[in-house]
């Protein structure tokens, strides 16, 4: 994932409008909220799963009924489209009445068989929680953290993306709104530079952090040193596997929408398009001309297909990239450079014939660009598809029961999906192998992550 570094501020970025400004927390002022979130998860974790069930639900009612101006505020500080928006809106909605309705079966005593008259495993919170969260799903990337955190009884600290401010604001609102005490989620407008004195604070139980590698890193090593859970989500070069038996139409359709969602901003977005050369030319032409044919323009109108990067340094970063790629030898089917407008936006570019040392080949490029790969067969496609550090998610579309096993069994992915594109649901794990991170969000798995499994022995 593209890190972006700068100043807490609004930045549309489809104008490159300044919006707003704010000023980082003193060291003093961050130490006061660390105090609020540790005292209040003295009282906070005694209450019942049904009392914290009611303010979740809350949260979900006005999650639905300000869904509209709660897009309008992620498109404008991060460019999304408002559709989209308003989508991620509702589906922190269905995290939240999805926890509400499930956390006391997830974390129910589990009954041990053992030669004691009884023993069981009983879950209970470990105490504040760091976020530290990105900009690209500014709502739904804290809400999937939050909505089991507090039901399992933690509180949270957000350390959000440094432009995506009013949005991390608005959060703490919401959450305050539906009847969570103060102290139980509270947002910290810091830099980057201050998350290791955070992380550090003795108060501070574990932390969870979804994006760049080099984030993940910085606080992995501050964890270890003290000796502090950390659940990792690092981004990832997400292979979108084509094969002869496959539905192309369907592949193709799915392939665009795979690629280009949130602006080509997704950690699992398809990133490498691998597909059996009996296909590739059909593939091919079919897939460069839905990515011309994609509207590029404002993102709050709702005719458009593809908005702006989230800031003119992403879009540097990104052409940085595609240019190394198409140096090394890459040819360029469609776009390859910016667009020619106000605002940060990239053409919907695709590129073939990618050199192996080329940042096209194993990197995630972070938006708009797909690379396409061409094989002889199953086992040329898993070998591409596994040559990266990365492992979050991969694609696999074949009608063949035979390949569809081999995908599921021999891709270096936390997530596989046949015939759809992989998608965050709040039913299921979501997270990465090898150099996408550990741990794992939603679901059961999710809850579980920051809580003690205490064994309980009785004689």
């Amino acid at each position: 994932m593209c890190e972006i570094t700068m100043a807490i501020a609004s930045v549309n970025p489809a104008t490159g409008e300044l919006l707003r400004t704010f000023e980082p927390l003193s060291d003093f002022q961050i130490d006061e909220k660390i105090q609020a979130a540790a005292a209040t998860f003295a009282e906070f974790r005694q209450l019942t799963f049904a009392d914290r069930g009611r303010m979740m639900s809350r949260a979900a009612e006005i999650l639905e009924a300000e869904k509209e101006a709660l897009g309008r505020l992620m498109t404008t500080e991060m460019g999304k489209t408002l559709a989209s928006a308003i989508a991620e809106a509702a589906k922190c909605a269905t995290a939240c009445r999805y926890y509400a309705e499930n956390a006391e079966r997830m974390l129910a005593d589990e009954e041990v068989a053992t030669s004691a008259s009884r023993s069981y495993i009983r879950y209970q919170p470990l105490g504040v929680i760091l976020a530290v969260m990105p900009w690209n799903f500014p709502f739904w990337q804290v809400f999937r953290f939050i909505a089991p955190g507090l039901m399992a009884g933690n509180v949270g600290l957000l350390k959000h993306a440094s432009n995506v401010p009013q949005c991390a604001l608005k959060i703490e609102e919401i959450l305050q709104r539906a009847g969570f005490p103060e102290g139980a989620f509270q947002t910290l407008l810091i830099g980057a530079q201050q998350v290791d004195r955070v992380l550090a604070n003795p108060s501070i139980a574990a932390a969870t952090l979804t994006g760049s590698e080099s984030a993940g890193i910085q606080v992995g090593m501050t964890a270890a040193r003290n000796i502090k859970k950390v659940v990792l989500e690092l981004g990832g070069s997400d292979p979108f596997i084509v094969m002869p038996s496959a539905d192309l139409p369907d592949a193709i359709a799915t392939a665009v929408k795979a690629r280009v969602i949130n602006n080509g901003q997704s950690c699992i977005a398809a990133k490498r398009f691998i597909v059996a050369q009996q296909i590739a030319e059909e593939f091919e032409r079919g897939f460069v001309q839905a990515m011309q044919a994609l509207n590029i323009g404002d993102p709050a109108d709702p005719s458009t297909d593809l908005g702006p990067l989230a800031s003119a340094e992403a879009v540097k970063w990104l052409d940085a990239d595609v240019k190394k790629t198409i140096a090394a030898g890459a040819r360029v089917l469609t776009g390859g450079k910016p667009v020619d407008r106000a605002g940060s936006f990239y053409a919907p570019t695709v590129l073939t014939d990618i050199p192996e040392n080329s940042p096209a080949y194993r990197e995630e490029l972070f938006g708009p660009v797909a690379s396409v790969f061409r094989v002889k067969d199953i086992d040329q496609a898993i070998r591409v598809a596994n040559d990266t550090r990365f492992g979050l998610g991969a694609s696999a579309w074949t009608n063949d029961p035979v390949e569809r096993e081999r995908f599921a069994n021999e891709l270096e992915a936390g997530m596989v999906f046949i015939n759809q594109m992989v998608a965050s649901d709040t039913r299921i794990p979501f997270g990465g192998v090898k150099s996408s991170g550990h741990g794992r969000e939603l679901g059961v798995h999710g809850i579980r992550e920051f809580v003690n499994a205490k064994t309980v022995w009785i004689k």
